[in-house]
């Protein structure tokens, strides 16, 4: 067994994510499952303007699901369980939007459109496929049983959710994170697996295969736009930022910020905090990106 760094329990290979103040840690010897690094790897399957929705008919799919609304303190963490080993897929106390996000890999930032409720109401799911699928992905690499577990839930999200999506490419506002000139301040991470944990004015990366990269998908949540890495620093590293959320330093598209202004905390701005803490800048332009669409969605059929 492992222990999260949220303080759960997780059998090694199984996926741990956590919002809301997430975290999730994930052990090097089982498969290692973070949303794509890039937000391209599945939705960029879809060719441009392609729509997707129910899956064809002899694909792998779920045999059975429950889903259900979750009515509990909506400040507790949410999970993401799932292994590319077998055809179970949990989800506790999640937002159907970060579900799309696991479903296609791809960044928040890039999700648009929506009504509000797919960020505010969050689902319990519990997914399980019959014996002869769970048979079938045991016999797959770990990067193909991701591939048809996301697969699977792309399917139960169009069947229960009626969601239909398409991708297109947009020209955006974004930002790309680069090398400040005092260079980076950050060093290379010796432990294994990968850990990203985070909360309202704070990231903390160690390990992964790109770390930087892997970093540059948390500030485009926190910031809400899509923020590209060109700094060139591939590797493992250990890399933590804590800042002062204030709503006028980078404003999210619509008007709003990183995240509410805190009068009471001392820290840095996100922009000072980048430069001093870690060598590195955030640097606004705008630019193409890929993009996936909501086209309809609806809340979800009864069990």
């Amino acid at each position: 067994m492992m222990v999260c760094a949220a303080g759960e329990l997780c059998s090694i290979g199984v996926v741990c994510l956590f919002a809301s103040g997430f975290a999730a840690t994930l052990a090097q010897t089982g498969p290692r499952e973070v949303l794509s690094e890039t937000g391209q790897a599945n939705a960029a399957q879809l060719a441009d303007g392609q729509q997707a929705g129910a899956a064809p008919a002899n694909a792998p799919a779920f045999d059975v699901a429950a889903i259900r609304e979750n009515q509990s303190d909506h400040t507790a963490r949410s999970h993401i369980i799932s292994s590319p080993n077998d055809g179970r897929f949990t989800a506790i106390n999640v937002p159907l939007k970060m579900l799309i996000q696991f479903a296609f890999g791809i960044p928040e930032s890039r999700i648009l459109d929506g009504p509000n409720w797919i960020s505010s109401t969050k689902f319990d799911i519990d997914a399980k496929a019959d014996n002869a699928v769970d048979d079938q992905m045991r016999g797959l690499n770990s990067d193909q049983g991701k591939a048809q577990k996301r697969s699977m839930l792309q399917a139960l999200l169009a069947d229960r959710f009626q969601l239909r999506v398409h991708a297109e490419e947009r020209e955006l506002p974004m930002y790309a994170l680069m090398v400040a000139k005092s260079g980076p301040k950050f060093l290379e991470s010796k432990a294994n697996g990968t850990t990203i944990d985070g909360g309202n004015g704070r990231i903390r990366v160690q390990g992964g295969d790109n770390s930087v990269s892997l970093f540059a998908e948390q500030l485009a949540n926190s910031l809400g736009r899509p923020v590209v890495d060109e700094t060139g620093i591939q590797g493992r590293y250990n890399i933590t930022l804590q800042w002062t959320p204030d709503d006028d330093a980078f404003p999210k598209p619509g008007g709003t910020g990183v995240g509410a202004t805190s009068l009471d905390s001392p820290g840095p701005s996100l922009s000072t905090a980048i430069q001093e803490q870690l060598g590195l800048k955030l640097v606004p332009r705008k630019g193409p990106v890929q993009v996936l669409v909501i086209d309809h969605i609806e809340q979800p059929s009864e069990n």
